[in-house]
């Protein structure tokens, strides 16, 4: 099935629905601050219950993204695969006794959520802080890398010195 905009994962899981598909880059206004895409991000969603009875949303996304190197600061192209299981929070169901391995999503006023937002938030969460080329792509390696030496810093007199001349008077 096409991609839908927003889902309902409970009716949606009661009903076992699976959707696949791609979502246009233009749609991912936030991540493509951070990364810009190369291609439109594939999307497969699974939406199922468990043996808990919960209402679970199998998310698989793959997104290319171009980063840039922080130890060259030249750009690259970067292969990104994310799973997550997503479980809606309802009146029934407590965010603490929710298992490890599912994140909760909140549902709006119509019990949806918006399946965009909901992906590009995923992006941006794999997305490393510190993003950098492998070390044997890289034209600065860390073995190029040379680092100087930190001269001592200037020994002023303490300010609060004074202080210990009055305590002993």
């Amino acid at each position: 099935m096409k991609l839908p905009v927003r889902l309902d994962p409970i009716r949606n899981s009661q009903k076992r629905t699976s959707y696949d598909g791609e979502i246009d880059a233009v749609r991912f206004s936030r991540l493509s601050e951070m990364a810009p895409l190369l291609a439109p991000v594939s999307v497969a969603l699974k939406c199922g219950i468990d043996a808990q009875g919960l209402a679970v949303v199998d998310a698989s996304i793959k997104a290319s993204l171009t980063l840039t190197c922080q130890r060259c600061n030249e750009t690259f192209e970067q292969e990104f695969e994310v799973h997550s299981q997503f479980c809606p929070i309802t009146a029934k169901v407590n965010v603490d006794e929710l298992p490890d391995a599912y994140e909760p999503v909140e549902l709006d006023e119509n019990g949806e959520v918006e399946l965009h937002t909901l992906v590009e938030d995923e992006l941006m969460l794999a997305v490393p802080i510190v993003p950098m080329h492998d070390d044997a792509d890289c034209p600065q390696s860390s073995k190029t890398m040379v680092f100087g030496e930190i001269e001592p810093a200037d020994e002023r007199p303490n300010p609060f010195a004074i202080l210990n001349s009055l305590k002993s008077d």
